[in-house]
């Protein structure tokens, strides 16, 4: 049975509409992006085998071209669309970082890290370049490496660190093994950076751990900073 032939109330578009998107379902959301099905498969079915297949909303973002377009009835085009829409959340969230205080909107930092980091399979480690002000300057990808270790190096931080004229930063770098837990050499390395930049006048306001199950963990909010 196609979408149009559900009841009105239980279509996803018109419930929104109705409802809001915060009454949908992440099938729904999907399914309203992808507009249609593939043969035998309505666009909430297909919605539910990709975030079947990839484990997770997360998952799917970070899918590679080559990965999605694996999918039957997905494509280049889709995925250019998916990707753009992600793109316009990021600045949206980037611009509003760079209206106000970071440390004023938490949950805006959070949903921000998670668009970037949350579902790559790979080790990032980044900053949130801030102004005296604790206004975003810059977020910047740092250093990237294999899913168990990152290689960071302070001194090379403290370049970025310079070359923005930051007053203050937030660190973040994700655990692809889904697991949000800060590690000894976490927090050996949080130690390090923030005794390194302080040589700079550069503060280490927090740090995140982003993993793609769970709410990115906060060294300020643990008292680990």
């Amino acid at each position: 049975m196609a979408i149009t032939d559900w009841p009105e109330d239980e279509r996803p578009r018109e419930r929104l509409l109705a409802q809001g998107a915060g009454a949908l379902s992440d099938a729904e959301l999907l399914a309203i992006f992808l507009r249609v099905g593939s043969r035998g498969k309505t666009a909430v079915d297909l919605a539910r085998e990709l975030i079947s297949r990839f484990g997770s909303l997360n998952r799917l973002f970070a899918a590679s071209r080559e990965e999605f377009s694996a999918v039957p009835g997905m494509g280049p085009a889709k995925y250019a669309q998916l990707q753009a829409v992600l793109e316009m959340a990021r600045r949206a969230l980037g611009e509003e970082l760079k209206r106000s205080a970071t440390l004023a909107t938490p949950g805006a930092v959070r949903d921000y890290l998670r668009l970037h980091l949350a579902g790559l399979e790979h080790e990032v480690f980044m900053a949130l370049w801030l102004d005296a002000q604790n206004r975003l300057i810059a977020a910047e990808e740092l250093f990237r490496g294999s899913l168990t270790q990152t290689s960071v190096y302070p001194r090379e931080v403290v370049k970025r660190a310079l070359r923005h004229n930051a007053a203050a930063v937030v660190l973040a770098h994700n655990h692809p093994s889904g697991v949000a837990e800060q590690s000894r050499a976490d927090e050996l390395l949080t130690a390090e950076l923030k005794q390194t930049l302080a040589l700079v006048d550069v503060r280490v306001l927090d740090h995140f751990i982003v993993a793609a199950h769970a709410t990115p963990l906060s060294f300020a909010e643990r008292g680990l900073l």
